[in-house]
C-alpha cells in the first residue's frame, strides 16, 4: 500500500504506534494521521513538516516529562485493588515512574542542573499535579474497561485514523466515558472547541470500531483542578470525521506544492524548532529526499 509521508525506516525511531499498528491489508491507504498531527497542522503547518516530514529532534521539556510521569502513575494506579488507590500510594508511585523513565531514556536527566529547575523541585511540581487528581475523581469508585488503548481505524476515504486513549470507562447499560488526563491548565474561554478536537477525534474512531458514540467526553485538567465535559452525536462525529478529511487534503496539497508556510502564536513560546523557523530568524532545511513506500500506512504518524 502506499504511504506518501513515510520517513526512511532507518533513520527513526520507532513510535509507540508503530510497534502496535495493525497493516490493512489489501487497501491502499492514503496514509495515517493521529489527533496531536492534525492539531500540529491546524497549529502551524510548518510545525507539522518538522515534526512528520523532517524528523526532526526535539529536546525534552520539564512539562512534558511530568506529563508523561503523572500520566504512568495514574495508568499503574488501576492495577491496584481499589482500597489501595489513595493519595499516598499513588505518591509512593511517583519516583519508581520517573527512574523507569530515566532509566529508559537516560538523556532526560539532562533537563536538570545549570538554569533549570532541579530534581527535587521538579519531583515537587508532580506530586502537587498528581495530588490534585484526587480533589477531582475518587479511584475507588472506578474500574476502567480500557487504560492507553490504541485505537484505529480506515475511513471509507481510506485515511487510517489513530491514536491512545487514556481511559475508557463503560457503564453497565453499555454508555461509554471517554477520559483524557491533562497536566496542564484548562483552556481559556474561547478555545474549548480547539481542546475537545482530540476528544472527538477518539469518540469518532470509538464509534467506527464499536458503534457506539460515547455518551461522555472527558478532560480532566490538573494544572488548575477542572473537568471540561462533552456529550456528542452522531452530527458532531460525522463534521469530525470531515475535518479531519479536510485537514489531511491541505496536508497532501502542502506536501505537493512544497508550501509549509509558518503559522505564527502564541504556542511558537513552546515551540522546539526555533532555529530552523523564519519568524525566529532561523533558516527552513531542504526537505528530506523522497524515499519508496513502506508497506504498513502507521509509519507516517506518531501518536501520543
Amino acid at each position: 500500500m502506499t504511504n506518501p509521508l513515510a520517513a526512511p525506516t532507518d533513520a527513526v525511531t520507532e513510535s509507540p504506534a508503530e510497534r502496535v499498528s495493525t497493516p490493512v491489508d489489501g487497501v491502499d491507504v492514503l496514509g495515517a494521521i493521529s489527533p496531536s498531527r492534525a492539531g500540529d497542522f491546524m497549529a502551524c503547518p510548518l510545525m507539522y513538516r518538522f515534526r512528520t516530514i523532517d524528523r526532526l529532534p526535539e529536546e525534552p521539556s520539564p512539562d512534558a516529562v511530568r506529563g508523561t510521569v503523572v500520566h504512568k502513575v495514574l495508568e499503574d494506579l488501576f492495577d491496584l485493588p481499589a482500597p489501595d488507590r489513595t493519595p499516598a500510594r499513588a505518591d509512593d508511585m511517583l519516583e519508581p515512574a520517573w527512574e523507569a523513565l530515566l532509566e529508559a531514556e537516560p538523556d532526560l536527566g539532562a533537563m536538570f542542573g545549570g538554569e533549570g529547575p532541579d530534581v527535587a523541585a521538579w519531583l515537587a511540581s508532580c506530586r502537587t499535579v498528581l495530588a490534585r487528581y484526587f480533589d477531582l475523581e475518587d479511584p475507588r469508585r472506578l474500574e476502567p474497561a480500557e487504560r492507553e488503548l490504541y485505537v484505529e481505524t480506515l475511513l471509507d476515504s481510506r485515511l487510517l485514523l489513530r491514536g491512545f486513549v487514556d481511559r475508557v470507562d463503560v457503564a453497565p447499560d453499555g454508555r461509554i466515558r471517554v477520559v483524557d488526563y491533562k497536566t496542564g491548565r484548562s483552556p481559556g474561554e474561547g478555545y474549548e472547541a480547539k481542546a475537545l478536537f482530540q476528544m472527538r477525534f477518539y469518540a469518532l474512531v470509538l464509534w467506527r470500531l464499536r458503534g457506539v458514540v460515547p455518551s461522555v467526553l472527558q478532560l480532566i485538567y490538573l494544572g488548575n483542578g477542572e473537568i471540561l465535559r462533552y456529550e456528542p452525536d452522531e452530527d458532531d462525529l460525522r463534521a469530525t470525521e470531515r475535518k479531519v478529511e479536510a485537514v489531511w487534503r491541505a496536508i497532501q496539497a502542502a506536501r505537493e506544492s512544497g508550501d509549509w508556510r509558518p503559522s505564527p502564536s502564541r504556542l511558537c513560546d513552546w515551540c522546539s524548532f526555533h532555529q530552523h523557523c523564519p519568524t525566529k530568524g532561523g533558516t527552513i532545511p531542504p526537505l528530506p529526499a523522497p524515499t519508496p513506500p513502506v508497506t504498513d500506512a502507521s509509519a507516517d504518524e506518531s501518536a501520543d
